[in-house]
């Protein structure tokens, strides 16, 4: 598929590429598909076993992701910053991935359930999502952009702010993004039904309704975070991204730690067979991403698709911050002056995509350390098994004593 015109509109809406092709340019992309994918199925199930409002849940994280993935390309493309490499099945004029419609139950399913074991206040519960939400996307964020399976705006003030080429502000977007739409799933409901439980189903009519109001305001609710604290530290002061997202997980992270400290019921319920499959999904997630960063090269990979537009290196675009502010970006991506080093051309002879292409060939680059993202993602790993650990394994009841016999 090319960017010209053309095509028909079910060549737009749906298009399909060889996986043999794509398998030579991109292992790592593969494998992490299918990671996806197997996720998005094994939520699903245990969403069904655990009955409830859990597949109306998961639902509406699917709706939520396609929502605030797409709602800026088609509606505010200024804001459009980031384009994913091409999949066997990619959806929407080539910009949407099969498994990217699952990586959101992904993420928030997986931190909603693992949170709710914990009964937290309504207060605190939102901010433990997030930040779960983003424990749980860090390794896909860091890796996966390594191995150039998307590319991100070169010049977009709002992302340019990196951690290992990844923006702060992904992980802002993660933690705001999953904890507003929890609260408005949750919110919406106990205004529909008060007297229902929060995990139980109150009938079809008022389940669709709050599965409807989330995925409609959960994107909005999580944007209005980023005015009170990103936009006039970032955009008004000149404060580093990285400082703003501490900042927000300092916020969160008081909330979740005043709810853990407060008197709350314990959890009743024992692991079942289903949570132990959704745990080890999860290993897998977290395992795949540091088997990449030790055994494959990104050096070896390249993606042939859509891209940032390339064009006059001199023209610039504008855009309008919440508090009145212009801020600057180049118009088009200069090949020959550019920031983003986890790509090149070298896979391609050193030729760089000319004016007015959008659908060219980027080349993955070698680890600069790998000694350091291996130790980095087994850091991520450590974390990541201490607090699901907690989560799942330290909040089982304890078994019932057993009376001692008496002579």
């Amino acid at each position: 598929m090319s960017a010209s015109a053309g095509i028909t509109w079910w060549q737009w809406l749906v298009h399909t590429n060889d996986v043999k092709q794509l398998w030579a340019a991109q292992p790592t992309y593969l494998i992490s598909q299918a990671v996806y994918l197997l996720a998005g199925l094994l939520t699903l199930i245990h969403a069904f076993r655990k009955g409830g409002r859990w597949p109306y849940f998961w639902l509406g994280t699917v709706l939520h992701g396609l929502y605030a993935d797409n709602f800026w390309h088609f509606v505010l493309p200024e804001y459009d910053n980031f384009w994913h490499s091409q999949t066997p099945i990619i959806f929407l004029g080539a910009r949407t991935p099969l498994h990217i419609i699952f990586v959101y139950p992904a993420f928030i399913y997986h931190a909603a359930y693992a949170i709710s074991r914990l009964n937290l206040p309504r207060y605190a519960e939102p901010f433990a999502v997030g930040l779960v939400t983003v424990l749980i996307d860090i390794p896909y964020d860091i890796v996966a952009v390594k191995f150039v399976h998307w590319t991100w705006h070169d010049t977009d003030p709002n992302i340019f702010d990196r951690h290992y080429w990844v923006p702060w502000n992904s992980y802002y977007f993660h933690a705001t993004f999953a904890a507003s739409f929890f609260f408005f799933f949750n919110a919406s409901r106990r205004w529909l039904a008060p007297k229902v439980a929060q995990w139980e189903s109150a009938g079809k009519s008022v389940e669709w309704k709050s599965v409807l109001i989330a995925s409609l305001l959960g994107m909005p609710g999580g944007v209005l975070m980023f005015v009170p604290l990103y936009h006039p530290l970032h955009d008004v002061l000149g404060i580093h991204s990285e400082v703003t997202f501490f900042l927000l997980f300092s916020i969160f992270s008081v909330f979740v730690l005043h709810g853990l400290l407060s008197d709350r019921e314990k959890s009743k319920s024992r692991l079942t067979t289903i949570d132990y499959v959704l745990i080890l999904q999860l290993v897998i997630h977290y395992v795949i991403y540091w088997v990449f960063v030790v055994f494959f090269h990104p050096e070896r990979e390249w993606s042939l698709g859509l891209h940032e537009p390339v064009g006059p290196c001199n023209e610039v675009a504008t855009l309008t911050t919440p508090f009145g502010q212009t801020l600057l970006k180049r118009k088009y991506f200069c090949p020959d002056n550019y920031d983003e080093g986890y790509f090149s051309f070298h896979c391609v002879g050193g030729q760089k995509p000319a004016n007015g292409l959008s659908w060219y060939v980027v080349c993955g680059t070698p680890f600069a350390n790998r000694a350091e993202y291996i130790t980095l993602l087994s850091t991520i790993l450590i974390v990541a098994f201490g607090v699901f650990y907690g989560l799942y394994f330290k909040t089982q009841p304890s078994p019932s004593n057993k009376k001692l016999k008496t002579k």
